[in-house]
């Protein structure tokens, strides 16, 4: 029996270790592709363009609703963490252990402006770990509510259309102050899976009402 609970430690330092190892290869490419990406296009570059795309709308002419909408789905805890959500993060990981995937990322609002403005949408640690790096620049040089309102005109709404303001117009036929309440949810739900929902109305608005609820459960409604 001694001999047995012996090999089962020596199974479990071994794969501690690999894991380790693995972790540690991980990190070192994840900050290797964020030097080397800030390097080509450093992240106050990549802000001024967006800020410079046609269309871009300030968070002064977006309904409050709507970025409270936003914040709720995407990142409950978006004013409390400094870019990155450790809860989240250890959430998906465990997520992503159990069913072998890449599904959850526990990606904040700020990670995903950071890939939105710097990398590609293709899913890998390595990536995760540079998104990071990132997200922890944004936070430094910008402000919260400068954050959010670039994140909602850099994302994907589908059918073509980058920014909230382009998805309002093409979804709604209207700017996007004159949003209501149940529009703003149905534009905070899009990103998720844009292509998907924009495809499929009834998962659309299914979808935003999850987003009232999210509203309601985090008292953002």
């Amino acid at each position: 029996m001694r001999a047995v609970l012996r090999a089962v430690r020596r199974v479990l330092l071994v794969l501690l270790a690999a894991c380790a190892i693995a972790a540690a290869i991980v990190a070192v490419r994840g900050y290797g592709l964020y030097r080397e990406t800030i390097a080509e296009r450093p992240i106050e570059q990549a802000v001024e363009a967006a800020r410079a795309r046609e269309g871009y709308v300030g968070a002064e002419e977006l309904p409050d609703f709507y970025l409270r909408a936003v914040v709720a789905i995407e990142d409950h805890r978006f004013y409390e963490h400094p870019g990155f959500d450790v809860i989240a993060i250890c959430r998906a990981a465990w997520h992503d252990l159990t069913t072998l995937s890449l599904e959850q990322g526990g990606s904040t609002i700020t990670q995903q402006l950071a890939k939105n403005l710097l990398l590609t949408q293709e899913k890998d640690f390595s990536r995760k770990v540079a998104e990071v790096f990132m997200a922890l620049d944004l936070e430094a040089a910008y402000e919260k509510d400068e954050i959010l309102e670039l994140y909602v005109n850099t994302s994907y709404f589908g059918d073509g259309l980058t920014g909230v303001g382009a998805a309002a117009r093409g979804y709604l036929g209207k700017e996007p102050a004159e949003m209501t309440e149940r529009e703003c949810a149905l534009m905070a739900g899009l990103p998720n899976a844009p292509n998907a929902l924009a495809a499929d109305p009834e998962r659309a608005w299914a979808r935003a009402e999850l987003v009232l609820a999210q509203m309601e459960k985090y008292g953002l409604s």
